[in-house]
């Protein structure tokens, strides 16, 4: 089916009011908006939550941490300079997108942070530089780092960010975007549902700068997939399989939780650790093995996020839903309002 996609299929219009600038007052003071299995779209509150589980669910979240990736400063040449960390590849160095008026060379010196300390550029790896730091490059991003939202949120990162773009399990270090969909649980929820005997697991895949790209071709299948690391732990496969066996469903708390569930599925055994790159890009007409449901944000138009959704639950639902949410007048992206999404019962049925 994805042969004969268009990117126009996954337009939509957006209200610029409604993308949400900051979050809400608390974590789970936002909407949710339930799209359940037969296209049906119900209005909820995201403490509504435990009302659409049940004991024997198995909600999978990231557990990556958003760190301080973005560092400002000046080419030794004199030009002003924005870097990036895309990915830490060593412990002195790093894959980097760097915005300068001129693409710089490899031999130049980055003298970042108020001249606190100089990265050197080794090469070029496509869209990405290639940093050499001074320093175990972790260590100089929360020393002197800023927190890299995303490019629609208009106000530079305060002390309200780095508390509220991080999920409260966060725990390793990596993404350069939060996994947004977790951004919605506080400790209390996290309570709440394993009082009433919902199990959680966890994966990490460490979102990358690539999840903002736009989808650059009129075809999707033309589309090539950012890569991002993950990791899917053995305990967690073995908790998906305890899961079925009981008649529990698999709820995924995020795409990028999707992303690394599909992942190990295709590229592991079922049973032992997966981990590595995955460059899966899931469209209509993808099958799910390891995910039954999603709690997600809204995602961007056209973007690969709208098109995962879209395979779950069927692209006219999708439609339909996001119609209803501009409507309504949810909150959309990473501080917005979430959904909750169940797989469509039938699915074939529901595409166009």
């Amino acid at each position: 089916m994805t042969d004969s996609l268009d990117i126009s299929q996954f337009d939509y219009e957006l209200p610029p009011e409604l993308i949400a600038q900051h979050p809400a007052g608390r974590r789970d003071a936002s909407r949710l908006l339930h799209l359940d299995g037969a296209g049906g779209l119900h209005d909820r509150r995201f403490t509504d939550l435990p009302g659409l589980l049940r004991a024997g669910d198995l909600l999978v979240f990231n557990d990556t941490r958003v760190i301080k990736a973005r560092l400002r400063g000046r080419k030794d040449s004199g030009g002003q300079v924005e870097v990036l960390v895309e990915r830490i590849t060593e412990p002195r160095r790093a894959l980097a997108h760097v915005r300068a008026s001129k693409s710089p060379r490899p031999g130049t010196r980055l003298i970042l942070a108020d001249g606190a300390f100089e990265a050197e550029v080794l090469g070029r790896r496509d869209e990405l530089f290639e940093l050499a730091f001074p320093a175990p490059v972790l260590e100089l991003l929360e020393r002197h780092g800023s927190v890299p939202l995303p490019p629609y949120i208009t106000h530079g990162a305060d002390g309200e960010d780095e508390a509220r773009y991080q999920t409260v399990y966060a725990d390793k270090p990596g993404a350069v975007a939060a996994p947004t969909a977790g951004l919605h649980f506080d400790q209390a929820m996290l309570d709440r549902l394993e009082a009433l005997g919902v199990e959680r697991a966890f994966v990490t895949l460490h979102v990358g700068a690539g999840t903002f790209q736009p989808v650059r071709v009129a075809r999707i299948n033309e589309h090539v997939m950012h890569a991002e690391r993950y990791c899917v732990p053995a305990e967690t496969l073995r908790r998906i399989r305890e899961t079925r066996a009981g008649g529990g469903r698999v709820i995924a708390v995020g795409t990028t939780s999707v992303r690394s569930l599909e992942a190990a599925a295709r590229d592991g055994d079922g049973e032992h650790a997966c981990e590595g790159d995955t460059r899966l890009f899931i469209t209509p007409g993808y099958r799910f093995t390891n995910v039954d449901a999603l709690i997600t944000n809204f995602h961007l138009p056209q973007s690969t996020l709208l098109m995962l959704v879209s395979a779950l639950a069927g692209m006219d639902p999708i439609r339909r839903a996001y119609a209803h949410a501009v409507q309504s007048r949810y909150r959309f992206f990473s501080y917005g309002d979430a959904m909750f999404i169940e797989a469509a019962q039938d699915l074939a049925a529901l595409q166009p």
